[in-house]
Parts: C-alpha cells; sequence; structure tokens
C-alpha cells in the first residue's frame, strides 16, 4: 500500500461524509477496511508477540473463572447440552483456557462457537484450537434461532475495538470531533456539529460526565456497539451474557481525564494526542467502554443487570470459592468452606487490575 493509495482513499471518504469525516468512520475505515485496516489486514498478533497484550493472554486465570461461570449458570438453568458462543475471540488463548478447565463432563456437552469477524485471528484460532470441537460462525441472529435463542455468551475486550464517536465540551454545550484531509495530505481534527444534532447528549440525563464537565473535556461513545448489539438482541431469549472490558460507569469513567480515554497501541507503546491519526492501519485505537450505557441499553430491550464487578472480584468467585451444588443457592454463593485451585489461580486475582470490569445480563426469561 503505497500513501498516495492511502491519501486518495481518506479523500474519497472524506467526500462521502460532506467535506469532514466523523471520527467513528475514521476509527472505522483504520481498525476494519479490508485493504488497509488493522484487524482486517495488518494486525500482527495479540499477547507478547503483538502489538498489545490481552488479560487473557497473560494467563490461565480468566478462562478457568469461565469456564466455572459456564458450569454454574448451565446447572443453574437445566441445560445438559450447553451452547457456548465467545465473540472476538482474539488469538484463541481464551477459548483454549475455558474449554480446559471445563470438567470433562461439560465438555462433551458443550458447542462451543465463536463469532469473529477478522480474518486473520480467525486463522490463528483455528491453529490453537484445532481437534477442539469448536465452530466459526458468520450470524449471531441466524446462530441464535437456530439455537431457539439459548445460549450463554461471553466477550473479552470487544467493545473497546468498536468505533466511537469522539465529543468535546466547548464554552457552552458538546461538539462531534471529526478529521479532514489537507492539501498536504496530512490530518486536522475538526468540529462536525452544532449541539441540536448531537442526538443523546441532548439533556444532561445522557451525558456520559456531570453535565458540569470543564471547556476542553473529551468523552467517547460507543454508539456502534450498541447498533450492532440491537440487530442480535431480539434474536436471544434466555441464558446470560459476560461482558469484561476496561472501563467504568459514567460518573467515574473520566474523573481526571480531561483528555478522554482514547488511545493508540503500537508495539506495546501508548499513543494519544496527534499520534491518534499517525500509522492508519497499523496502529490500534481503543477507547474505554462507558458501563452506564451498556447497563441503559440492555435494559431497554428488556435485559436483566445480574451484577457489574471488577474482574478481581468476578475472578475470586468463580475461580478461588468452591460453588455449593444446591440448585437452590445462586451462581457464586459459596459453602462455608473455600478452595483455591492452584498458586497459578492465586495469581491471577492478586494480578487482576481494577480497571477491567465484567458486566452479567440476562434475557427476561432464564428459562430453555
Amino acid at each position: 500500500m503505497s500513501s498516495h493509495d492511502l491519501v486518495s482513499f481518506l479523500r474519497q471518504v472524506q467526500e462521502e461524509c460532506g467535506g469532514a469525516i466523523p471520527f467513528e468512520r475514521f476509527m472505522q475505515e483504520a481498525l476494519y477496511h479490508p485493504r488497509f485496516g488493522y484487524y482486517s489486514a495488518n494486525i500482527k498478533d495479540v499477547g507478547r508477540g503483538g502489538d498489545f497484550s490481552t488479560s487473557a493472554t497473560l494467563g490461565e486465570g480468566l478462562g478457568a473463572a469461565i469456564a466455572s461461570w459456564i458450569t454454574g449458570r448451565s446447572k443453574e438453568l437445566g441445560w445438559k447440552d450447553i451452547p457456548v458462543i465467545e465473540i472476538g475471540a482474539g488469538n484463541g488463548v481464551l477459548a483454549h483456557s475455558v474449554l480446559k478447565h471445563l470438567p470433562w463432563r461439560k465438555r462433551w456437552r458443550t458447542d462451543y462457537m465463536i463469532h469473529e469477524t477478522s480474518p486473520i485471528l480467525r486463522e490463528r484460532q483455528k491453529k490453537i484450537l484445532r481437534w477442539r470441537g469448536v465452530r466459526w460462525i458468520d450470524s449471531l441472529p441466524q446462530t441464535l434461532d437456530s439455537l431457539k435463542g439459548r445460549a450463554l455468551i461471553f466477550s473479552n475486550e470487544l467493545v473497546d475495538a468498536f468505533p466511537c464517536r469522539l465529543y468535546m465540551r466547548t464554552e457552552t454545550s458538546w461538539e462531534e470531533l471529526g478529521v479532514r484531509i489537507l492539501p498536504d495530505g496530512s490530518l486536522s481534527e475538526v468540529s462536525l456539529s452544532s449541539p441540536s444534532t448531537l442526538g443523546g447528549f441532548a439533556s444532561p440525563d445522557t451525558l456520559p460526565l456531570p453535565s458540569q464537565a470543564l471547556e476542553g473535556q473529551r468523552v467517547e461513545r460507543h454508539d456502534s456497539y450498541h447498533s450492532w448489539m440491537r440487530a442480535w438482541a431480539p434474536h436471544w431469549k434466555s441464558g446470560s451474557m459476560l461482558t469484561i472490558d476496561y472501563g467504568d460507569v459514567r460518573e467515574r469513567l473520566y474523573t481526571r481525564r480531561p483528555e478522554g480515554s482514547l488511545r493508540a497501541y503500537w508495539k506495546h507503546q501508548r499513543y494519544t494526542g496527534r499520534d491518534l491519526y499517525a500509522r492508519f492501519g497499523k496502529q490500534d485505537l481503543t477507547a474505554d467502554v462507558n458501563f452506564s450505557d451498556l447497563i441503559t441499553w440492555g435494559e431497554a430491550w428488556g435485559w436483566k443487570t445480574i451484577h457489574l464487578t471488577i474482574q478481581r472480584e468476578f475472578l475470586t468467585r468463580f475461580l478461588l470459592s468452591a460453588p455449593n451444588s444446591s440448585p437452590s443457592r445462586g451462581i457464586g454463593q459459596t459453602s462455608s468452606s473455600t478452595t483455591i485451585n492452584s498458586n497459578i489461580d492465586t495469581e491471577a486475582v492478586e494480578d487482576a487490575g481494577d480497571a477491567f470490569k465484567v458486566l452479567e445480563q440476562q434475557p427476561n426469561s432464564l428459562g430453555g
């Protein structure tokens, strides 16, 4: 790919967008364009040998905890055959760990599916998960319909990979930001809109931070994730879903973070500011997740919020504690005696940072 090809492509996108590219569209093309995109064409790997690491690539504690969650939830639901869908499985390390830690009887009754859009990562997953009985799916709505709406669903660091809209506080209101290609081919940040066109930012109650934010405060919103979820949410009838990612609730997400949370990763180095627009398609772009949004959107579809906790507490609940076998007790409630599975598991809890949150949601009906 030549720089001329890239600039010509961005100018074409800019023309389609009416003279400036909304940041969400810029991020979409930078990450997922079939030819230029980071995830579609240029990602090397996830983990120590790649551009960034995830919590799943640093140890097996998270996979063991998710396996415990699958075991407990399927028992609570009364499912003998267990449909499990992992969305965005990275290089497959987490799936390998989950399957490894499932009790063998549960493992043989588990239909483990992966929904992955990156062709490069899908190939890596197939190599590491060979002979594991995993299958890959292309359509969540069709798959859920074939399962009669029944599934345990989970994702790890998925939401942050969705393109986000970028806003900045002015003296009196909010404005959305975008990108303009200058005559010399360089990129410049520009304002796109007046307050009247900001949609969900119409009232203080829908702001992703307190309305008294200072001038210059930047925030992000994952509208593309909301649109994607809305497409398959009606097809999910029973089960439970874990969303694991870094972020926080609205009230704390941007505390002492005037520049927002948007950043880039290239060769394990973090970049912000003007560097967000450098290395188009060669670096990862990401922003923290506003879990208040995820809860609000789920409740609008009739989902129940089971819990929102830090990853350390999730690991303690499902990894270090031996669940009581009585079906009358909730998942995660334990008997008076607890066990520690291994030194690795103990270290996983100790190493889990508070930045990662775990949200569990369920559709209205738990039956099936």
